[in-house]
């Protein structure tokens, strides 16, 4: 791309029917603080220095993606990588958080679960 600037990666957004209680799961999750919300349509979350955000969209009737996929039914189309020091602990916290665990675990130092409304996200293992 001819006319991108240097840390040009600005945000992304996610569809939910709830945008406001999938924000603060992930805002939970992840430690971005909410930093603006338009009711009944967006939420945004964002790194705490404001480099980057996800904004979280209205989406009425919202289909939960399925994992793994599976042909015929919504796919998933993006989801987050969050890298973790205790791979148990993490899968618990989110938990706890409201998350549950995919039934279908490709690798050992991943764990895929699934956020509140269906979209999958994955906790790798830093083996560093």
């Amino acid at each position: 791309m001819q006319s991108h600037i240097q840390g040009m990666w600005w945000g992304m957004a996610v569809e939910a029917p709830d945008p406001a209680a999938l924000a603060r799961f992930y805002s939970d999750l992840i430690g971005w603080p909410l930093v603006h919300e338009e009711p009944g349509t967006s939420v945004l979350a964002t790194r705490p220095d404001g480099s980057n955000f996800v904004v979280f969209q209205q989406a009425d009737g919202y289909e939960p993606p399925v994992w793994p996929p599976n042909d015929g039914r919504q796919r998933p189309m993006m989801h987050f990588d969050f890298q973790v020091g205790d791979l148990d602990e993490a899968v618990a916290e989110a938990q706890a958080l409201g998350a549950k665990l995919a039934d279908h675990q490709p690798q050992s130092h991943v764990r895929v679960l699934l956020d509140p409304v269906g979209h999958p996200f994955c906790l790798v293992r830093d083996d560093n």
